[in-house]
């Protein structure tokens, strides 16, 4: 398997400060589009940042559930192409039978992860309640946000991208993955934590962006029981959380925060 990626290129600019016109260097976060291969058959192409990579694949897999396991992928390689790059992903037979009936062709963009998907009907938000889920410190919820920006190199070096962030029982950080793409930063993190071999459902997850319905709608095909994010969730973001039994909590500010779903399995 190979892993490589960047993150950011630097462009001239003219930056204007009070009046003043200044030429220098501006580092502008890198997107391209990255294209899923499963055993030679392309699946999907996202637009996302080019770091990564290998979890990139992983979490993607993982998270459109396409595999179960990370042991289901046997090779993940990384092609440089023309117009972006491609990953070239090995999976098991069954895996690859499944793939072949569910697939679909969709062009992802930073905004939505659901764009390209000819039917509402192909949607398929219907993941099973979580059934393993212990108790989470709203304390140590808050701490991680508040330490988030420290962990964030690519977001102080651009100041264009998202964060996604796995806390442990304790309230560590104990991964962070950032891309241009709220649900590709998430993606990026699910495959981090899966190939650490981390239980889902011993931590809670912390993403810098909205909470919006295929966050949560990952978080519960991963069985991710608590999702914190920065900005607000939308509509169906809740109305899935409640489904499926996630405690969502949105705007987290300092000490401030807004509880939408299953406050009772937070703990002081």
């Amino acid at each position: 398997m190979q892993s490589h990626g960047y993150s950011a290129s630097a462009f001239d600019v003219l930056r204007y400060r009070s009046g003043a016109k200044v030429s220098t260097a501006d580092h502008l976060a890198v997107e391209c589009p990255i294209a899923f291969e499963f055993n030679g058959i392309s699946h999907a192409v996202m637009l996302a940042t080019p770091s990564d990579l290998i979890d990139f694949a992983f979490g993607f897999s993982l998270s459109e559930g396409l595999i179960d396991r990370p042991e289901e992928i046997f090779d993940i390689e990384v092609r440089p192409a023309e117009t972006g790059i491609i990953l070239e992903i090995t999976v098991t037979s069954r895996c690859f039978d499944r793939l072949k009936q569910r697939r679909r062709s969709l062009m992802g963009r930073t905004g939505c992860g659901l764009c390209g998907i000819e039917a509402l009907d192909a949607l398929g938000i219907r993941p099973e309640p979580i059934k393993e889920k212990r108790s989470f410190s709203r304390q140590h919820i808050l701490a991680a946000v508040r330490r988030l920006p420290a962990v964030q190199p690519l977001q102080a070096q651009t100041g264009s991208t998202h964060a996604a962030a796995w806390l442990s029982a304790s309230g560590d950080i104990v991964h962070v993955r950032e891309d241009v793409g709220r649900h590709n930063a998430l993606d990026k993190l699910i495959g981090a934590v899966s190939k650490a071999d981390l239980s889902f459902s011993d931590g809670a997850l912390v993403v810098t962006s909205r909470a919006s319905i295929e966050i949560i709608q990952k978080a519960a095909t991963l069985g991710i029981g608590y999702v914190a994010a920065i900005s607000a969730p939308t509509s169906m973001a809740v109305e899935l959380a409640r489904t499926c039994g996630i405690t969502l909590l949105g705007f987290l500010r300092g000490q401030d925060y807004v509880v939408y779903a299953r406050e009772q399995d937070l703990i002081e």
